[in-house]
C-alpha cells in the first residue's frame, strides 16, 4: 500500500506538533520546572500524605488512612492504579508528569481525532479541536486542580469517536478505539464525566436506533451495539478495582441512602437534593456560552483604577485599601453561590453551532441538538426542579453527583462539533448555495441581534445581588456606637452599590462588544467561503486564527503564568503553626486533631500534620457527616464560644484549656480520640482531656431501636463508661454480662503497634469486657484477630468499632483486607489479556488483507 506524504502523513504531524507546541507555549512556566499551585491538588496532598509517607518511607502501599474524617479507605483519595496494564500505559502516553500541559494536549489531540473519524479534513480539524480545547471551563478545572476531571475529559472524544466509528464504518476498530480510550477515562477516577459521556452516546444510540429502524438495518445495528457492549464490558473489568471498590464504598458514603427519617423530602437515594443542586446554573446565565462575563466572570476579579467603583472607594478609604481591595471585586452575579469563572465556548464556535442548525442534516444534527439541550436543561438543577427530579428519580446514578452545572461539558463537546460539521458541509460544496445562505443570514442575523440587545441594554443581565453592600458593611463593622461612622457608612453604601452595578454593566457590554468583533469575523471568513472568494487552505487557517485568538485571552482571565509556583514549595505546601509544632512534640503513636481555626470539613490542611477528625472530600462517609450534624458541631460551637471569650481576657492556653475541659462536655471529640482541638495557629492547641484514646472498656451498653435513635443517644451518654448500639447488633451481645468483678485486677486494653492498616492491641482483663475503639466502623474490609484467630466485631455510637473481648491476656489485631481490592485486581488483569489479544487479532487479519 502506498502512502501518500503530503496529504496523509504530513497534515497530522503538523497538527500533533502543533498540538504540543501550543500547550508547552501556554503553560510555559512548565518548563522552568514550576509546578501549577492549585487549591484541590494541596487538598489531595494533605489528604494523601499519610498514603504516600508509607509508600515511600516503607516501600508499602497501604489502604486505609487516618489523615482525615478519622479514618476512610485511600483509593477512594487516590485511584487505585499500581496494579494496573493501561495505568501504566497512561503514564506513558501522558510524558511521565508534564501536567498540565499534557491536559490541553490531549483536549486537542483528542477532538482532533473526532473530526477525522467524522471525515473532517485534518487542516480543518485543527481548528475544530482548537474550538474544544479552548473552552473556557477546560481551563478553569486545570487552574483549580480537578487534574482526574481533566484527564476525563481528554478522554471524550475519542470514546465518542470510537462509537460513531463502529455504527459508521469499523464496527470492530470503533470497537478497540472505544474500549481503550474508556478504560483510561475509567481509571481517571472521576466517574461523573464517564457518565456524562455515556448521556452523550446514549443519545447518539436512540437518533441511530430511529435512524436503523427506518432504513430496516436492524441486523447490522445489533451486531455493532453488541461489539460496543463487549468493549464496554472489556473496559469496565479493565477498571475493575477503582469501579469495584468505590461501588463498595459508596453504599457507606453520603452518595449512598442515608438510615435517618429526617428531612425525607430533601433526600435520595444517593446525595440529598440541596447538595445535588447547590452549584446551578441559572437559567440566563447560559449566556456565557456566548459572551463569557455576561454574569461577571469569576466571584472575584480585578477593576481598573478608571472603574465607577474604584473612584468611590478612593473616595472613602487610603490608596492602598483601595489598590488592595480592587484586585479582589465580586464581580460575579449569577445563580451559583460563587463561581471559578464561566462556561464559554467561543462567540464564532456559537455563531457556527447555531448555524450547523440550520445548514446540517439528518440524525448528527438532531443527535447534538438534543445532547447541547439535555446539558443545559440539566445544568439549571434547582433553576428547574421538575426536570431535574426527573433526572434524581429515573436515571440510575444520576443522583451520585454533585455540581450540575458541570453537565454543560457535554455542550462544551457538542457545539464544537456540530459547528465544524457545518463548515465541513460548507467546504464539501454538496449544498444548495441558496440553503447556505439561508442558514448563514439566520445565524447571523440572530446572534448579532442577541449581541446588539445587550450591547445597547446591558442591564437586563440584572447585575446585582443581595450581598452587594456587604463590602462597605465589613469596612464598618464594629462601628455601630458611632453616629459620624454610620452616616459614613450610608453615604458609601450609596455611592459604592451603584457603581458596582455600573462597573458590571460595563463588564457585559464590553464583552458583548467583543463577541459581537468575533462573530462578524468569523461570520466574514465563512461568507468568503460561501462565495468562493478565498481558497480553503488560507480560510482553515483563518478558522484556526480567529478562534484561538478569541478564547485564548479568555483562558488567560482564569489560568495564567501568576498559577505557577517553585516545585520546592509546591512539594511542601504547608507551613507548620505554632499550633502543628506544639501537638508535633507528642510522640504518642495514634491520636487525632480538631483544627477549628479553618472550615473542618472544607479543609485538609490539618491532615498534612495530623491525624484529623476533619478533612476535605466529596465522598466523606454519611454515618461520620450524620455524627458531626447531629452532635459533634455543637460540641465544636461551643468551644470556639469559650475560647473566643477567654481569649479576650488572656492568651494563657492553660488556662483557656483548663475552663473549656471543665465546662464543655464533648462526648463525640472525646470517643474519637480528638486529644488536641486548635482554637488559634499561633497560639498552643487546647489538649481535651476527656480523649478517651485508643480504645477503653465500658461498663454498660444501651441498645437502641434505630439509627435516629442511635445518633441522639450518643449526644446524652458518658462514652467512657457506656455504649450505644444498634439493636441489628443484638446477637452480637447474647449472653454477655455487665456484671462487675470487684475482686478484679488492674485492666487495661492500649495501642502498642501502629499502621493504618493493621492495629495490634493488648489487653488484660479478669472477665469477658465489652471495648470500644476509637476507629470508625468498616465492614468492607475490616477484619479483627484475636491471638491470631478471626472473631467478630460490631458497630458502637454511631460510627465507632465495638467487640467482646475474652478474659485474660490477649493480641488484638485489626486489619485492613477489602476483598474488593483483591478481585478488582484479578479482574483486571484477565480483562487487559482479552483486550490485547483482540486487538493483535485485528492487526494480524488487517495485515492478512494487504499482503
Amino acid at each position: 500500500m502506498q502512502i501518500n506524504f503530503k496529504t496523509q502523513v504530513l497534515p497530522h504531524l503538523v497538527a500533533v506538533l502543533g498540538f504540543l507546541l501550543i500547550s508547552i507555549f501556554y503553560f510555559s512556566p512548565r518548563l522552568n520546572n514550576k509546578k501549577l499551585e492549585t487549591h484541590d491538588y494541596k487538598v489531595y496532598q494533605a489528604s494523601s500524605s499519610e498514603y504516600k509517607q508509607y509508600k515511600q518511607e516503607e516501600g508499602e502501599l497501604i489502604l486505609w488512612t487516618n489523615a482525615m474524617f478519622s479514618g476512610m479507605p485511600t483509593y477512594i483519595i487516590h485511584i487505585p492504579k499500581e496494579k494496573n496494564v493501561f495505568a501504566k500505559i497512561d503514564r506513558f502516553i501522558n510524558f511521565g508528569n508534564w501536567r498540565p500541559i499534557t491536559h490541553l494536549f490531549y483536549y486537542l489531540l483528542g477532538f482532533y481525532l473526532l473530526m477525522l473519524v467524522f471525515r473532517v479534513k485534518p487542516w480543518l480539524s485543527m481548528g475544530g479541536a482548537v474550538a474544544f480545547g479552548f473552552s473556557s471551563y477546560l481551563f478553569i478545572i486545570i487552574a483549580a486542580g480537578h487534574v482526574t476531571k481533566a484527564i476525563a475529559l481528554g478522554y471524550m472524544a475519542p470514546v465518542v469517536a470510537g462509537v460513531y466509528l463502529a455504527y459508521d464504518r469499523k464496527p470492530f476498530w470503533g470497537m478497540i478505539l472505544m474500549t481503550f480510550f474508556l478504560i483510561l477515562q475509567i481509571l481517571t477516577g472521576h466517574v461523573q464525566i464517564v457518565y456524562y459521556t455515556f448521556l452523550t452516546v446514549l443519545v447518539l444510540g436512540i437518533y441511530q436506533l430511529v435512524e436503523v429502524i427506518r432504513k430496516k438495518q436492524l441486523v447490522q445495528f445489533g451486531k455493532t451495539t453488541g461489539l460496543l457492549i463487549i468493549g464496554v464490558i472489556i473496559a469496565v473489568a479493565a477498571s475493575a478495582t477503582p469501579l469495584i471498590t468505590t461501588y463498595v464504598y459508596s453504599k457507606h458514603s453520603i452518595r449512598g441512602p442515608s438510615e435517618l427519617s429526617s428531612d425525607k423530602e430533601n433526600r435520595t437515594t444517593g446525595l440529598d437534593k440541596d447538595y445535588i443542586t447547590q452549584w446551578s446554573y441559572g437559567i440566563d446565565e447560559t449566556l456565557t456560552l456566548l459572551i463569557p462575563n455576561f454574569k461577571g466572570g469569576a466571584s472575584g476579579g480585578e477593576l481598573s483604577h478608571e472603574s465607577e467603583t474604584y473612584a468611590v472607594l478612593s473616595k472613602y478609604l487610603p490608596p492602598e485599601n483601595s489598590n488592595s481591595i480592587i484586585k479582589q471585586m465580586p464581580l460575579y452575579f449569577g445563580a451559583q453561590p460563587m463561581t471559578s469563572g464561566p462556561v464559554y465556548v467561543g462567540a464564532f464556535v456559537f455563531f457556527l453551532f447555531i448555524f450547523g442548525l440550520f445548514l446540517v442534516r439528518g440524525k448528527l444534527k438532531w443527535w447534538l441538538l438534543t445532547a447541547t439541550i439535555l446539558s443545559i436543561l440539566l445544568s439549571w438543577g434547582k433553576n428547574f426542579m421538575p426536570f431535574t427530579d426527573f433526572f434524581l428519580d429515573y436515571f440510575p446514578g444520576y443522583n451520585k453527583f454533585r455540581t450540575v452545572s458541570m453537565t454543560l461539558v457535554i455542550a462544551e463537546f457538542t457545539i464544537p462539533l456540530l459547528g465544524f460539521l457545518a463548515l465541513r458541509d460548507l467546504f464539501n460544496k454538496k449544498i444548495d448555495k441558496a440553503r447556505v445562505l439561508k442558514a448563514f443570514k439566520i445565524a447571523g442575523i440572530s446572534v448579532s441581534a442577541v449581541l446588539l440587545i445587550i450591547i445597547v441594554a446591558p442591564g437586563i443581565s440584572n447585575p446585582e445581588t443581595e450581598q452587594d453592600g456587604m463590602l462597605v458593611e465589613q469596612i464598618f463593622a464594629g462601628t455601630e456606637g458611632n453616629q459620624q461612622y454610620q452616616q459614613m457608612k450610608v453615604q458609601m453604601m450609596n455611592e459604592y452599590v451603584p457603581a458596582l452595578q455600573a462597573d458590571r454593566e460595563s463588564l457585559v457590554r464590553k464583552d458583548a462588544f467583543r463577541s459581537l468583533i468575533f462573530v462578524l469575523l468569523g461570520a466574514l471568513i465563512v461568507y468568503l467561503v460561501i462565495q468562493r472568494k478565498i481558497k480553503p487552505e488560507l480560510a482553515y487557517a483563518l478558522i484556526f486564527f480567529v478562534v484561538i485568538v478569541d478564547m485564548w485571552p479568555v483562558n488567560r482571565r482564569y489560568l495564567d503564568t501568576d498559577n505557577f509556583t517553585s516545585k520546592r514549595k509546591f512539594e511542601k505546601p504547608f507551613v507548620a503553626s505554632k499550633a502543628d509544632n506544639e501537638i508535633l512534640k507528642d510522640k504518642d503513636i495514634h491520636y487525632r486533631v480538631a483544627n477549628m481555626s479553618v472550615s473542618i470539613f472544607n479543609d485538609a490542611s490539618t491532615s498534612w500534620f495530623h491525624h484529623s477528625i476533619g478533612g476535605y472530600h466529596g465522598a466523606k462517609m454519611r454515618r461520620y457527616q450524620e455524627l458531626f450534624d447531629s452532635v459533634a458541631y455543637q460540641e465544636l460551637s461551643m468551644v470556639r464560644g469559650y475560647a473566643n471569650m477567654m481569649l479576650q481576657e488572656t492568651q494563657n492556653m492553660q488556662e483557656i484549656s483548663a475552663m473549656i475541659n471543665a465546662s464543655v462536655q464533648t462526648p463525640a471529640l472525646s470517643m474519637l480520640n480528638a486529644k488536641y482541638i486548635i482554637v488559634h495557629p499561633q497560639l498552643a492547641p487546647v489538649k481535651n482531656t476527656s480523649a478517651l484514646g485508643n480504645a477503653w472498656f465500658v461498663d454498660d451498653y444501651k441498645m437502641v431501636e434505630n439509627a435516629d435513635e442511635e445518633v441522639v443517644a450518643v449526644r446524652d451518654i458518658n462514652p467512657k463508661q457506656e455504649a450505644v448500639i444498634d439493636k441489628r447488633f443484638a446477637s452480637q451481645l447474647n449472653g454477655f454480662s455487665t456484671e462487675k468483678d470487684d475482686s478484679a485486677k488492674i485492666e487495661f486494653i492500649e495501642l502498642v503497634s501502629y499502621n493504618p492498616d493493621h492495629m495490634v492491641y493488648q489487653s488484660n482483663t479478669s472477665k469477658e469486657q465489652l471495648a470500644v475503639f476509637s476507629e470508625i466502623y468498616y465492614p468492607e474490609g475490616w477484619h479483627v484477630y484475636v491471638d491470631g484467630e478471626k472473631h467478630e466485631y460490631f458497630r458502637a455510637n454511631y460510627v465507632l468499632r465495638a467487640m467482646r473481648v475474652p478474659a485474660g491476656n490477649h493480641k488484638i489485631e485489626f486489619r485492613f483486607e477489602p476483598q474488593a481490592y483483591k478481585t478488582g485486581n484479578t479482574i483486571q488483569y484477565a480483562a487487559a489479556g482479552v483486550f490485547f489479544l483482540l486487538l493483535l487479532g485485528g492487526i494480524f487479519v488487517e495485515r492478512r488483507k494487504f499482503y
